[in-house]
């Protein structure tokens, strides 16, 4: 897919997943946030960047552990997720946090103004994964912290049927890396092909538990990454869709409800404590 469709598709497809994304979605990926937080050991008055920040889960508690000395910036390419960060900012009474609606790969933010960057569950949707976290390097200063939380291996990911099952009906390929990233060792090289030094991973695996079929079809469908794909469904594609994710899921059915496994990557690193411009100026 052309990267500038594959962002169009991603902007409207999780603007149309806002509203029901923290419904569906915010209790099964818990543990990447715990995860990725515990790994960025964010400090009072730290400067943090927190991209691909949905609704803001990561960012307000990122805002929270700064406190009043930090800042936090949360940036999405969807304006309906910021807007409802922002909302969530307004209500906790957070004037430490701000927000942007900004492209991950390409960010209007000056070098070397963060002490943290962290990224939950969104590098697998970017064109290109490779640019974005030079990207993100760029505006780390030296010694800086980046976290990137991404989805495991495909084969430990239940829900992953949802691609192929959507693809069937529509030509979407609305992230063709998502799992390839979680392959063994392929976040920590991609990292370090960026120029980031002391890798540090760890894999957590889990369950995302659901009530029942209705439930755990509308977080594969409705609030995730192929919901402008389904959007444009007709009663009948829809019902079929539902049919065939139920049958895919099915080996983890408990009474009505569902307990799928799924698995988590966590990268963490830091940049050289001393950037190259410096280093050549002082030989």
């Amino acid at each position: 897919m052309d990267a500038r469709l594959q962002r169009r598709v991603q902007r409207y497809g999780w603007d149309l997943a806002s509203n029901d994304y923290e419904p569906l979605w915010q209790e099964q990926l818990a543990p990447a946030r715990t995860g990725l937080l515990a790994l960025a050991s964010l400090a009072p008055g730290e400067h943090v960047l927190d991209l691909a920040c949905g609704t803001g889960l990561v960012t307000l508690d990122a805002a929270r552990r700064v406190g009043p000395h930090g800042k936090v910036l949360g940036t999405d390419l969807s304006g309906q997720m910021i807007e409802i960060a922002r909302q969530r900012a307004i209500e906790q009474q957070l004037s430490n946090v701000t927000f942007q609606r900004m492209d991950a790969e390409s960010l209007d933010l000056p070098d070397a103004s963060f002490d943290v960057v962290l990224c939950g569950l969104g590098l697998m949707y970017l064109p290109d994964p490779h640019q974005a976290v030079r990207e993100w390097r760029r505006v780390l200063k030296p010694g800086g912290r980046v976290v990137i939380a991404i989805w495991g291996k495909r084969v430990n990911c239940g829900w992953s049927p949802v691609f192929p099952i959507v693809d069937a009906e529509v030509e979407t390929d609305v992230c063709p890396l998502f799992f390839a990233l979680g392959e063994p060792d392929a976040l920590t090289q991609l990292c370090s092909d960026a120029g980031f030094e002391r890798l540090r991973q760890r894999r957590i695996a889990t369950v995302l538990s659901y009530a029942n079929s209705d439930e755990a079809c509308d977080a594969a469908f409705v609030g995730g990454p192929v919901a402008l794909a389904w959007s444009r469904f007709e009663a009948h594609v829809r019902a079929r869709a539902r049919a065939r994710y139920r049958h895919a899921i099915e080996p983890w059915r408990r009474s009505q409800g569902y307990r799928i496994p799924g698995e988590f990557v966590v990268v963490a690193g830091t940049t050289p404590s001393v950037s190259p411009t410096a280093t050549r100026g002082a030989r």
